[in-house]
């Protein structure tokens, strides 16, 4: 396929899951008023969550999933949120429309599920991954045969109209009017196993990087790791980068793909990045199998229905030890063998229940007497948000970042049918209410596409976690046969001498109790550091990594 007919071919939405998954009118909006009193959205800066009810209330089967490894594309349009243009709105790309955000997402093929809104973050969690949209730059992870390319030229279309960013005419689809120009661009992803279904550009890492060619002027693709094991791809381009201009006769130099062999000195950095970024992936597969059932719905429903039934047996046990709460005329309260607050008057027979509607936990079941069977609310047995909150405590990922250390965080899952599940977590800092930052989650449970991905890009620095830490907690979570990791993080001023610390900030890496490190790659970016590493479990049997894309890979 040439670059113009890959262009060709995201011009127009192409959904093979539109009859299942039509997109409605509306949003559902699920937080509590502002004005009320004990709202957690009253407080300045605290995520708040939108449910599409017209899409989760769909059936998104995931029985035909087969590819786990996502496609990763950020796209900055300015260094850092401090730096928005003065022809750009205030809010940056957080002042455009979910609607139009929606409209290229058609392209990619995914729907929004929800979004959770936040001071500079938006988060999308998406029928197949996750986007994230803050004032200066957007991330967008997809899964399966997702064209995520396929939205970039609308992506930067929106960016110029909407948003406001400057922007110029350039070889793009028909019907594109105008395009932003990126400060930076950064596409990656792991190798496929399954390379041939996809669609599009992404059937090989060379077809991608023909496409990203025609859109950006000197960009650099990489392949980082071995070529006949695990490895991982990168497309970058350079601060100041340029829009491949309207098409001449003249012919076109395209990116040579090549491994990333950089020198570690010398490299020219056109452009200061913000200092303050840093981003972690950690890509495992191989799950542990009975450890991946809790991510299965059939599992869910049964944990979830297990802990409706110890909430209900709390509850009773603690009516037994309470008992009554009596108040009249301003008595003195005592307490009786009764459950029931009585009313203002002695003879007052109107009574209420202290613990009747008062937690979550018990909103879902309802039993008046011990003989009667315990009924259960239909979200407990099917997909949707209610499972996938009952995942996320019961697996731990809603104590990589917890909430006694972080309050203003918010997470937002799913749980698919019959399996698979997605999350993304908004992380305010604690006294930083200007810097708000997110980690997202996907899981493909089945044995032939066993895999899960972690990534943040909640910086180490804060409350003096390490890397090491937080990779270490993850793995616990999956416990993978096998993964890899990659830390993007800018260099600041002084970093760049002060090797020795960077060298020893690396060996705690190198570490990861039950497993052994196979490869580790350094390599200095533009204005960038980027490290690389794959594990394997020490017990480890399963054979060499499955390379769906070597044969193409090695083509000439």
């Amino acid at each position: 396929m040439s670059p113009e007919d890959l262009l060709r071919f995201c011009s127009k939405p192409k959904n093979p899951y539109q009859t299942q998954r039509t997109p409605g009118p509306e949003m559902s909006d699920t937080q509590i008023p502002p004005n009320y009193t004990n709202s957690p959205c009253s407080l300045s800066g605290t995520p708040h969550l939108t449910i599409n009810r017209d899409i989760t209330a769909l059936d998104l089967d995931s029985s035909n999933a087969f590819e786990g490894p996502e496609k990763l594309l950020e796209v900055w349009f300015t260094a850092s949120e401090k730096t928005l243009p003065a022809s750009a709105s205030p809010l940056g790309l957080k002042a455009v429309a979910q609607e139009s955000w929606k409209e290229m997402l058609d392209l990619v093929n995914c729907k929004v599920l929800s979004v959770v809104e936040s001071r500079n973050v938006d988060a999308y969690l998406l029928s197949e991954s996750s986007m994230f949209v803050f004032p200066h730059k957007l991330v967008l992870k997809t899964c399966g045969t997702t064209t995520l390319l396929c939205g970039l030229p609308r992506m930067l279309e929106i960016a110029a109209l909407e948003a406001g960013f400057p922007h110029v005419q350039a070889d793009l689809p028909s019907g594109t009017t105008a395009a932003a120009t990126p400060h930076r661009v950064f596409y990656s992803r792991k190798n496929f196993l399954f390379p041939d279904q996809q669609l599009g550009s992404h059937r090989s890492w060379r077809d991608e990087v023909r496409y990203l060619d025609k859109m950006f002027l000197g960009g650099s693709a990489y392949m980082i790791g071995k070529m006949n094991g695990e490895h991982w791809y990168l497309y970058i381009t350079g601060p100041g980068m340029q829009l491949t201009p309207p098409s001449t006769p003249e012919e076109r130099v395209h990116t040579k793909i090549q491994e990333l062999k950089l020198p570690e000195t010398g490299t020219k950095q056109l452009d200061e990045p913000d200092t303050g970024d840093e981003t972690l992936e950690v890509l495992m597969t191989d799950l542990d199998m009975e450890n991946a059932r809790q991510f299965y719905l059939e599992d869910a429903s049964n944990i979830a229905k297990v802990n409706a039934r110890r909430a209900h047996e709390a509850r009773k046990d603690a009516i037994q030890q309470l008992g009554v709460i009596a108040e009249a005329h301003g008595s003195d309260p005592s307490i009786s063998g009764n459950t029931l607050v009585e009313g203002n008057s002695r003879d007052d027979d109107a009574r209420f229940d202290v613990f009747a509607q008062t937690s979550a936990d018990h909103s879902g079941f309802n039993s008046d007497t011990e003989d009667e069977p315990l009924s259960f609310s239909q979200e407990l047995s099917t997909e949707g948000h209610t499972l996938g909150a009952v995942v996320t405590e019961n697996c731990g990922l809603a104590d990589v970042y917890p909430s006694s250390k972080y309050p203003d965080a918010r997470i937002d899952s799913y749980l698919f049918t019959p399996c698979g599940y997605s999350a993304n977590g908004v992380v305010p800092m604690p006294g930083e209410a200007d810097s708000t930052h997110y980690w997202t989650v996907h899981v493909t449970p089945e044995p032939q596409c066993s895999y899960a991905s972690f990534e943040t890009n909640v910086p180490t620095r804060v409350l003096g976690r390490q890397t090491v830490d937080v990779v270490q907690q993850v793995v616990g979570i999956f416990k993978p046969g096998r993964f890899s990791v990659t830390l993007f993080e800018a260099r600041g001023e002084d970093e760049g001498n002060n090797k020795a610390a960077a060298a020893k900030k690396d060996k705690r890496m190198d570490f990861v109790k039950g497993y052994r490190r196979v490869d580790r790659i350094v390599h200095d970016l533009e204005g960038y550091e980027l490290v690389f590493r794959y594990f394997e479990r020490e017990d480890w049997k399963g054979g060499s990594p499955r390379l769906g894309e070597r044969s193409m890979m090695l083509d000439t």
